[in-house]
Order: structure tokens, then C-alpha cells, then sequence
């Protein structure tokens, strides 16, 4: 499987409006192919899947919701995205209880506390509801299955090689991340801390600073962060909405050139950065197919073909056959880096 074969599309959603549309009816909102008709939740006919990422009007998250629909309109199904504006820990309670209490069959979350949002999942699973986390996971006991971009340790060595390269393996790094709670990026975070202990004793990180995944906050951040360390020489930004305001910042400052930044970004965001000689290399895995195998996963549950054991399989459209690992975890793959030779190879 690999990534040049998978193609990307972006498109976005308003939260008011699919608010409506999953409460209004089971064809919901944004949807495609067949109705649930009467089926309840829990019910092997039931597809209305309902896709809650971390915040809307993320190009990210527009991007893997592009996927999901493409596959639950593939199995018939009917589609919804849902949440909040802003990615804090307790946003994500009221689209869940509205999800459950619709009697969806299927509720495909990025969780933006791995703890805050347990309960009301819990409670969506005891109604029949299969949950299924992506990007960003709860505790292992909320959710049926969690679909991984890649492994934790491959994100965190992709960037941290990407960074000591591109700063000649000494220096002072920062990290600009997104929520102080966001279980993946900590994740990563915490990785990258070891590798460079262990690996690179001549990189410093100094600071990790949080963005909450707003443009704004982030761009400030990142001017904060060059005003408090005057000798820093790279940051590393592991979201998407992080990596392109640093980007943007950089852009028309006297650090252009000077600072390096990577990290996890997607290349319509990055391209004229990359382009102007801002950024030289970032990473990311392909947001389309990570929402096209969620949704994939999520109606296999639905359907009874899998129950998350370990050593489950399931067909996954274009994607091909997947297996479950352990901790009820389903792997996408490697990130992929994007630079000036290939970054015009992709559209997303």
C-alpha cells in the first residue's frame, strides 16, 4: 500500500448544519447512498456513521471527513460530521449525547482529552453505538477500535530526524504543539524528548509551548517563542494548524532562512512555504485514507465482521485488507515527507 497511489480531496463542514441534519432525520445532512431506514442503533443495517473530529474548519480534519464520506458512501450508508469550534477537552460531550440519542449506528471520533469524553462514549456503546477514535485516542476501555495514522514511534523519529537534519544535528528546539491534552501529540511529544536524549545530546529542546490548534494563537506562540530564545535554531510543529502559522510567521520575519520548522502538515497548507524557502522538509501521512479506513472499520464493527480482538481482518475499499493489533488498534502506515522535489505530486 502505498501513499503515491492514494488520492486526496478536500472538503469542508459547518457544525450548525450537521448538527441539524443528524437531528432532524436518519438520512443525515451530508450523506450519501442508501437510508438507515428504521434501523436502531447496534442494528447490522444501521450506517448512519457520524464523524466528530477535534474541531471544524481544520483543513486536516475537512480532509479525512472527505475520506470517510467517500467510504460510507461506498457501503450505502449515510454520513454526518459533527463538533465543536474550538478543540477543548469537554467540546466534544453534547455531539456525542445528540449522536446517541439519534441512534446512530456509528460514532468515529479524534479525541481531544483522552479522559473528558469516556463517560458520554460509554454511554453511546452501552446504547449499541460502535465507537471508533482516529488521530487521537481515548483510554483503550471508551471506544471499540482505534484507527492509528502510524505508529507513535515512527511519527515522533520522523520528525525528530527531519529537525537535527535540517539544524546540523546541534542546537536549541522548540515544539509548538496543539492542546495541552491532546493525546497523540503528548504522545509524540514525550517520544521525540527520548530520542533526542538518547540520539542527538547536542539538540536541546527548551520549550513546548500550545497553540490549541487555532491559527492565531499558534502564529503568536510562535513569535513568543522566538522572542523568549534568542538562539533557537528549529521548531517543530506536530499539527497541521500549528506547522503553517509558524509557517506563516516565519515567512516575513528575519528568521526566514535562519529558524527551521518541521513537522506534521499537510501540502496545500505547506506548498508555498516550502516553495519560498521557509520550510525545506515536513511530514504527514494522508488524512483521506486515515478517514476512508476509520469509516471502513467502523462498519465492519456495525456489521458484525469484526469485533476489535486482536487478529481480526476487514476489507477496506481502495485500501486493501487490514488487521487488528493489539489494544484494539488498527495501523494506517508510515508518515510520508513532502519537499520541494515532490510536494506537487499531491493535492490535499
Amino acid at each position: 500500500m502505498t501513499f503515491a497511489r492514494k488520492r486526496v480531496a478536500a472538503v469542508a463542514a459547518m457544525a450548525v448544519a450537521a448538527a441539524l441534519a443528524l437531528a432532524g432525520c436518519a438520512d443525515t445532512g451530508t450523506s450519501g447512498g442508501g437510508s438507515t431506514g428504521d434501523a436502531g442503533s447496534g442494528s447490522s443495517e444501521n450506517l448512519a456513521i457520524t464523524f466528530l473530529p477535534k474541531n471544524l474548519g481544520n483543513p486536516y480534519f475537512d480532509t479525512s471527513s472527505k475520506g470517510g464520506k467517500a467510504a460510507v458512501d461506498e457501503l450505502g450508508g449515510t454520513f454526518a460530521e459533527v463538533g465543536p469550534a474550538e478543540a477543548t477537552p469537554d467540546a466534544q460531550v453534547s455531539y456525542i449525547n445528540t449522536a446517541t440519542q439519534q441512534g446512530v449506528g456509528g460514532l468515529v471520533v479524534s479525541a481531544n482529552d483522552p479522559k473528558a469524553i469516556c463517560d458520554a462514549l460509554n454511554e453511546a456503546r452501552d446504547a449499541g453505538v460502535k465507537v471508533v477514535t482516529f488521530d487521537s485516542d481515548t483510554n483503550a476501555d471508551c471506544r471499540d477500535l482505534f484507527i492509528n495514522q502510524a505508529t507513535s514511534d515512527g511519527i515522533a523519529k520522523a520528525q525528530v530526524d527531519l529537525i537535527t537534519e535540517q539544524i546540523g544535528d546541534s542546537g536549541e528546539v522548540a515544539v509548538l504543539s496543539a492542546s495541552a491534552n491532546a493525546t497523540n501529540q503528548n504522545t509524540w511529544i514525550e517520544k521525540m524528548k527520548e530520542l533526542l536524549a538518547a540520539d542527538h545530546p547536542n539538540v536541546q529542546l527548551v520549550e513546548v509551548v500550545y497553540g490549541d490548534d487555532d491559527d492565531q494563537t499558534s502564529f503568536d506562540k510562535t513569535a513568543a517563542l522566538l522572542q523568549s530564545h534568542p538562539n533557537l535554531k528549529g521548531i517543530i510543529s506536530p499539527t497541521t494548524v500549528g506547522i503553517a502559522a509558524a509557517a506563516r510567521y516565519l515567512s516575513t520575519s528575519d528568521y526566514k532562512g535562519k529558524v527551521a520548522l518541521t513537522g506534521l502538515g499537510t501540502p496545500n497548507q505547506m506548498r508555498e512555504y516550502v516553495k519560498d524557502g521557509t520550510v525545506t522538509a515536513f511530514a504527514l501521512w494522508n488524512p483521506e485514507d486515515l478517514g476512508y479506513l476509520a469509516a471502513y472499520a467502523t462498519a465492519a464493527l456495525i456489521k458484525g465482521e469484526i469485533t476489535g480482538k486482536e487478529g481480526d481482518t476487514f476489507e477496506a475499499g481502495k485500501l486493501g485488507s487490514f488487521t487488528v493489533g493489539e489494544d484494539a488498534t488498527v495501523l494506517l502506515g508510515d508518515p510520508y515527507v513532502f519537499k520541494a522535489d515532490n510536494i506537487d505530486d499531491f493535492d490535499f
